[in-house]
């Protein structure tokens, strides 16, 4: 008798990761731009070296510590599934820690905040009295478009309840 092959596919499935653009490339460009521009000003005024000088090795923190940062919060990932009877969403921060958290999907709501235009800021779960933020790293441009489908896969997946 031949082996049957059973697939059950979820009801709505959506991996949420950061953009992924080189956003802080421009700042690098911005410093590299000013030194060249100051370099003529340091040799013809010398008193003005030490400030300057200054002015950049601040510059260069801040800016290594914005591309560190930046970097990690790249790692970070949701990765959500709704199937009829359970939401699972988990989520894989910068260090790598992996976090699962489970909801039933007829208990669970969205809860979408929204700001003076009507666009999606803050996108969560509540569940009685907890709360989980979902894709906290995406524009709400996403945060819009992303919201709309899961929102419609919930109501489907407690109707089919």
């Amino acid at each position: 008798m031949p082996m049957q092959a059973t697939t059950t596919v979820p009801l709505f499935s959506a991996a949420l990761r950061p953009d992924r653009s080189p956003k802080i490339m421009g700042g690098w460009v911005s410093l590299a731009v000013a030194t060249v521009l100051a370099a003529p000003l340091a040799v013809i005024v010398p008193e003005a070296l030490v400030p300057i000088a200054a002015a950049f090795v601040g510059g260069v923190t801040a800016m290594s510590w914005m591309t560190w940062h930046q970097a990690r919060q790249r790692k970070v990932t949701q990765q959500i599934t709704l199937w009829p009877d359970q939401l699972e969403v988990v989520t894989l921060n910068g260090k790598g820690d992996r976090l699962l958290k489970r909801f039933d999907p007829r208990t669970v709501r969205l809860v979408l905040h929204r700001d003076d235009y009507e666009r999606v800021v803050v996108m969560s779960l509540r569940h009685g009295n907890e709360g989980f933020e979902l894709g906290t790293f995406l524009s709400n441009a996403d945060k819009s478009s992303f919201a709309k489908a899961f929102g419609t896969a919930l109501r489907k997946a407690r109707q089919e309840a």
